[in-house]
């Protein structure tokens, strides 16, 4: 591969990097042509009442996704319309400092008015994480139900030139080692 060379991942590909370990909690026949199914995890963050005081952005402490909501089997958890949750996925990733990833929503999910917000980038040498979800119900009139193990999204990876570790997202990224939900760590 030329030092200009991106690419994105196929089939055998990703079933090789679910060997190697790469992704944990997935199996083979979560595999497509160019991507890999992800299921929801089993913990939700909520959106705190509202209690008067503003977010700001670069303190994790006004952050207002605060109330835990665990999933267990036969619970489902209604997203009103217009609600915001975190969530996450039950897959575990480590990226090697050669390969990122991105989430992209089921479209079935999209179809029914969930919207995921575009916070889906993971970027070379991520490990130790699930990946957090931002989403959010578009519908008007319909509440969404979200159940533990229901497939999410798809996550697709491209393979590029090796990032120097000092650089990668092991060393520099706030959310390594996350296996859970993670609310907002503020800007940095």
């Amino acid at each position: 591969m030329d030092n200009n060379s991106r690419t994105l991942l196929s089939h055998n590909e990703i079933c090789e990097l679910l060997e190697q370990g790469v992704v944990v909690g997935a199996s083979m026949d979560m595999v497509n042509a160019a991507s890999l199914d992800l299921t929801l995890g089993p913990e939700l963050l909520v959106e705190s009442p509202r209690d008067g005081r503003a977010v700001d952005l670069s303190d994790p402490d006004t952050n207002p996704m605060d109330v835990k909501f665990k999933l267990r089997p036969g619970d489902d958890y209604y997203l009103s319309p217009g609600e915001f949750v975190l969530g996450h996925t039950k897959q575990v990733f480590n990226l090697p400092t050669n390969i990122s990833a991105m989430f992209m929503l089921k479209s079935t999910m999209a179809r029914n008015g969930l919207n995921h917000h575009n916070a889906g980038w993971c970027d070379a040498g991520w490990s130790g994480s699930a990946l957090t979800l931002e989403f959010k119900n578009d519908l008007n009139n319909h509440v969404i139900i979200l159940r533990e193990g229901m497939k999410c999204g798809q996550m697709i990876f491209f393979r590029h030139t090796e990032v120097p570790e000092d650089k990668s997202y092991r060393v520099r990224g706030s959310y390594n080692g996350d296996g859970s939900v993670q609310s907002s760590k503020g800007l940095r």
